[in-house]
Formats: C-alpha cells, structure tokens, sequence
C-alpha cells in the first residue's frame, strides 16, 4: 500500500513546472525556470504565471472528499480510514470530518482500561491538523495524505 502527503495546488503547479524544465532538458531544449512556469500556467488555463499563482493560492492546502481513503493519527495513533463526511467551517479555514477508521483504535492511556474507536469525528484545518490538542500539545487529529491502494 503506498500513500502521498497532500500537495496544495499552487505546489503541484510548482512540481509540475520543474519536471518539464528538466523533462526538455533531457530533450535537448533549455527553457529558465520562469519559462517553464509561464507555460505550466498557460497549461493549467491561466493567462501567465501570476495569475495561475495568486489563483492557485486560494485554494485550500488539502483537499478532501467523502469516500477517499486517507491515513493519519488520531491522539497520537497511526490510522488509515474511509471519510464519511467533510463539512466545511469557518469560510473554509476548518473542516469538520467523519471517519470510519479501518482498524480501531484505542483512546485510552491507561494499561488497565481500554476504549476503542472505529468511527471518529473531528475539525482539521487546511494542513490536516486539528486545532484541538492533547496535553503535551500533539493535534488530536492529523490528516497526512490519501491511501492509495
């Protein structure tokens, strides 16, 4: 099973800027980089590189949809889940998440008491972490990236 951590849009632009400089170097072509950056746009439907930029950096940094499977931690504990909803808060600085976590996972630190959770609710914001934080100041919600089977 192999998984990605999340890629704002602005950054895959980026990325994909960078591999076709070096993609038409290995052709025997040289482009600078704001080159390759003015065509990547053009690409992506912007006009130049400035617009597809200031656009780009609107959206949000993660980018997640009811029915993906993504992998993070819950207080502190490796998961991989199912969304089961996403419900966007704050003008889209938070979203609000379902999970339905492939394996449960135990809440409690306690040796002698265990409290296992399957179905996990909880508010991330746009790099996947929660506001609300443990006691050492861990999230207690992290969404890393999209499990891709």
């Amino acid at each position: 099973m192999q998984s990605t951590n999340f890629r704002s849009p602005l950054e895959e632009a980026k990325r994909q800027a960078r591999l076709l400089r070096i993609e038409l170097a290995n052709n025997g072509v040289t482009i600078s980089h704001s080159q390759s950056l003015e065509r990547t746009a053009q690409h992506l439907g912007f006009r130049d590189w400035n617009t597809a930029a200031a656009r780009l950096s609107n959206h949000p940094d993660i980018e997640v949809q009811v029915g993906d499977q993504v992998r993070g931690t819950y207080l502190k504990q490796h998961f991989t889940a199912r969304v089961l909803s996403v419900t966007e808060q704050g003008n889209g600085s938070h979203y609000r998440l379902a999970l339905d976590l492939d394996e449960p996972v135990d809440v409690v630190t306690f040796e002698s008491f265990s409290n296992y959770r399957k179905r996990v609710h909880g508010q991330i914001n746009a790099r996947g972490e929660s506001p609300a934080i443990t006691s050492d100041g861990e999230p207690h919600l992290v969404v890393l990236g999209h499990v891709h089977k």
